[in-house]
């Protein structure tokens, strides 16, 4: 059944209360024209729970907005939503993916991850490709899907609203990697759900590094916002040189800053009894959180990105395949994922709105119960990064 304003709904009740479910939630697909995202292709998801995002199609599937009942959670940077016509991934010594970096939702790979760097590609055994170029955190992002379809579907009496496409991060002599992408929310839910494949389509042994850079922004992240998370370890901090110097910590946020310099942790994060990671940031004030589930087989490691600068302000939640070192550390500790011809990798999230102090409450509680996180703000960083093992690893 179906919980429309206030009262469970069969199927045929719910039907009979319109001409179309339209009228309560659905899916539509809407083309930008004008600005730097003039011709990006938008998913407009709406239901009736209170919850709207939009999907764009044009690049890579992500979700570029997400807000409930009006109020804004993803982030919007200074870029907007760029045509990936616009896309410079190997400019400004590969820092070129930034004039494009914006949304609730930004892919990071299918080969590389982190900063830019240069490592080997011998294995695509082409004389002229001895070395691959990478730019900040993969090409993925900012390529075109090719939408495989959209819509409502009934489950039974379970309505979901639903959209797929296949993004192709392609070229001749080296990767052929498909991400193929799943995403469904409920008519009446809070939650959006995510499943990722990713394919060698080609005949060459290639790398494959993935994570999902989750951005929220004001008013969900404010000064107070917590960070709520299994945090077993912290293992690094991007300004441990400095530590303290800025005066904000890991677990509360503050209002915007004018000449703040952005802070990166990574953490251990600690399973619940059904394999998930779940990561959330709260603002009890305004009674409004979201919350980030991953599956720790999957993405083993995590970061924590605070863009606490006036007039950029984010938070990121970064569930990760590999460690914050990055590409070349991986192939150094012999932690590379490698895929093999035809083979694949899945991958699945869940983001969970939390409305209401008792939404917040549950998900504190869950959250906890994995791993009680450090209670100091500045818990010293341990350089402690695991062995990351699994097959495929290498």
């Amino acid at each position: 059944m179906t919980m429309l304003y206030g009262t469970r709904l069969t199927r045929r009740e719910l039907l009979a209360r319109s001409g179309s479910p339209d009228a309560f939630g659905g899916v539509r697909l809407v083309v930008l024209d004008d600005g730097a995202g003039r011709g990006v292709r938008l998913l407009e998801f709406r239901n009736a729970a209170g919850l709207r995002f939009s999907v764009a199609v044009d690049r890579a599937m992500d979700i570029a907005e997400l807000e409930h009942r009006g109020r804004p959670i993803g982030w919007h940077s200074p870029t907007g939503f760029r045509h990936p016509a616009y896309f410079d991934y190997e400019g400004e010594a590969g820092l070129g993916p930034l004039r494009s970096f914006s949304g609730f939702l930004v892919t990071c790979g299918l080969d590389h991850v982190m900063g830019p760097e240069e490592v080997d590609g011998s294995d695509y055994l082409y004389p002229r490709r001895r070395r691959i170029v990478h730019g900040l955190h993969g090409r993925i992002g900012n390529t075109p899907a090719g939408l495989l379809g959209h819509g409502l579907r009934w489950e039974g009496e379970r309505a979901v609203l639903w959209a797929e496409g296949v993004v192709k991060q392609a070229t001749s002599f080296a990767e052929n990697l498909h991400l193929h992408r799943r995403i469904e929310v409920d008519l009446d839910g809070l939650e959006i759900r995510l499943t990722d494949r990713v394919v060698n389509a080609g005949f060459t042994r290639t790398p494959h590094m993935f994570f999902y850079h989750v951005n929220i922004g004001h008013p969900v992240l404010d000064a107070g916002a917590r960070y709520l998370a299994p945090v077993r370890e912290v293992l690094w901090a991007s300004h441990a040189d400095d530590y303290r110097a800025q005066g904000v910590g890991y677990r509360t946020m503050t209002a915007p800053r004018e000449g703040f310099t952005e802070q990166v942790w990574a953490h251990d994060m600690a399973a619940d009894a059904r394999g998930e990671v779940a990561v959330a940031l709260v603002n009890d004030g305004l009674g409004l959180g979201i919350e980030v589930a991953t599956r720790k087989d999957e993405l083993p490691c995590a970061y924590q990105w605070q863009n606490l600068q006036a007039g950029s302000y984010a938070l990121g939640i970064e569930p990760s395949t590999h460690h914050v070192t990055g590409n070349s550390a991986a192939r150094a500790r012999g932690e590379m994922i490698w895929l093999e011809a035809l083979e694949e990798r899945c991958y699945h999230a869940a983001f969970r709105v939390l409305d209401g102090a008792a939404a917040i409450g549950e998900a504190e509680a869950r959250i906890a119960a994995a791993a009680r996180q450090p209670a100091g703000e500045f818990p010293a960083p341990s350089g402690n990064f695991l062995p990351l093992t699994g097959p495929g690893r290498g």
